[in-house]
């Protein structure tokens, strides 16, 4: 009597395969297919109703992973930029850079009351220096 109790749930499982196989052989593939798609529905169904609840439930967690995930977002762009930025240098390929004038970058907000733009020092800097050194001839 104990060894059919023992067999119980193995002659259970074995069971429990054949009617799966042999459902699945009478069952035509377009209705098995369905059953597959009902019963995707269902989990999504119950996994968003599950999901809504833990969000009501603990909102700081929701913001933490949400902020976690848009670091983790931003650390995979910038890694990416850097390796291509690599690979352009290796290739050889370049970039074209706009010019500025250093013009557009003075502006009267940073002056320091002689009228003058830090920009604008630093030209007359520059040409003053260019003036007093002499030219080097080659020769």
């Amino acid at each position: 009597m104990n060894t059919r109790f023992e067999r119980l749930p193995e002659r259970a499982k074995t069971l429990a395969l054949q009617v799966g196989d042999s459902l699945r052989d009478k069952v035509p593939d377009r209705a098995m297919h369905w059953m597959e798609t009902g019963t995707a529905l269902g989990a999504v169904k119950s996994g968003t109703r599950v999901a809504t609840k833990f969000a009501r439930r603990n909102p700081t967690l929701l913001v933490a992973a949400a902020a976690g995930a848009g670091l983790l977002w931003y650390a995979a762009r910038r890694r990416r930029g850097k390796q291509q930025a690599g690979k352009a240098l290796r290739n050889g390929s370049s970039q074209q850079v706009d010019a500025r004038r250093m013009d557009s970058l003075a502006d009267d907000s940073h002056t320091d009351g002689t009228g003058s733009s830090s920009a604008q020092r630093m030209r007359a800097a520059r040409t003053d220096a260019n003036q007093a050194s002499p030219a080097v001839s080659g020769g």
